[in-house]
C-alpha cells in the first residue's frame, strides 16, 4: 500500500495484517527506510521520538504530524498467542511519502572569475520531499539546457544539471558575467528562488603581473650588489 500525504498534517497508517480473532494478539511496528529498521512500537509502548506524535489502535497508527523524516516504508507484525492462533504471525508493509515543498535555496556564485578558466555554481535545498529539480537564471533570463540553441546564451559553455543544481561553466567568457539566481520545484506548492549573484568575468591582469615581476627583479638586483658590497670590503674574508 502507497500513502502520500503532505507536510505536518496527522495521518493514519493501517495495519492490515490484524484480523479479529479469538487469542492475544502481540502488535510490533517496524520502520525502514534505505538499509536501517527501527522497531519503533513494541510491549505495547512506542519509542523515541514517536511517544509524543504517535497514537496506537489494534488497526493501526496515528500520527499527530510527520515531516520528511517520515518518509519510508512501515512494517505491522501481529504475532497471535493463546487459542486458536497460537503462533499465526501476519504482516503487512505501508509506504509513506510525505510530501514537503521547497525551501528558499542557496545559490552559491563565484564573484569573480578569470575569462578561461572553469566556474562551478551551486544550488542548495535540503526540505523538499520528494527531493527537486534546479533551474538557473542569468539577469532574470531561464538558462536552457543547451545553449546554442538560444540566442542570448549561445556564446556561453555550459551545463546543467538538474538533480544536483550544479551549473558549470567551460570555458568561462565575457558573456558570463551577470546576475546568477536558481529556482528549485517539485511540483510541490510554489517553486522558490535563491537571491541573485553577481558574477564578473574578468582579463587576466598582465599589468600586475609585469609589475610584480618587475619588483621581484629589483628584489633580486638589490640583494646581488649587497653580496657584492659585502665581498669587496672583505666582509666575507676568512678573516671575520
Amino acid at each position: 500500500m502507497l500513502i502520500c500525504c503532505c507536510f505536518f498534517p496527522a495521518i493514519e497508517i493501517p495495519c492490515a495484517a490484524y484480523v479479529s480473532q479469538s487469542g492475544t494478539p502481540r502488535v510490533e511496528w517496524k520502520f525502514e527506510k534505505g538499509s536501517s529498521i527501527v522497531l519503533f512500537y513494541y510491549d505495547s509502548k512506542f519509542t523515541d521520538p514517536y511517544q509524543d506524535r504517535a497514537t496506537y489502535t489494534p488497526t493501526g497508527i496515528r500520527f499527530t504530524s510527520v515531516t520528511r523524516k517520515d518518509t519510508g516504508k512501515y512494517i505491522c507484525e501481529v504475532l497471535w498467542t493463546g487459542s486458536g492462533g497460537s503462533g499465526q504471525l501476519r504482516k503487512s508493509e505501508v509506504d509513506l511519502i510525505v510530501q514537503v515543498p521547497p525551501s528558499k535555496p542557496i545559490a552559491k556564485v563565484p564573484t569573480s572569475v578569470t575569462i578561461g578558466n572553469k566556474a562551478v555554481l551551486t544550488c542548495m535545498e535540503t526540505d523538499g520531499s520528494p527531493p527537486p529539480t534546479f533551474q538557473w537564471y542569468r539577469d532574470n533570463v531561464l538558462m536552457p539546457p543547451n545553449p546554442k540553441i538560444s540566442e542570448k546564451f549561445r556564446n556561453s559553455s555550459y551545463t546543467i544539471d538538474t538533480k544536483t543544481g550544479v551549473l558549470t561553466i567551460e570555458p568561462v567568457t565575457s558573456f558570463d558575467t551577470g546576475d546568477y539566481f536558481c529556482e528549485a520545484q517539485n511540483n510541490i506548492g510554489t517553486a522558490q528562488k535563491s537571491e541573485a549573484v553577481h558574477l564578473e568575468a574578468t582579463e587576466v591582469n598582465v599589468g600586475g603581473i609585469v609589475a610584480a615581476v618587475v619588483v621581484l627583479l629589483i628584489v633580486l638586483a638589490l640583494v646581488a650588489f649587497g653580496i657584492w658590497f659585502a665581498y669587496s670590503r672583505g666582509f666575507f674574508s676568512s678573516k671575520y
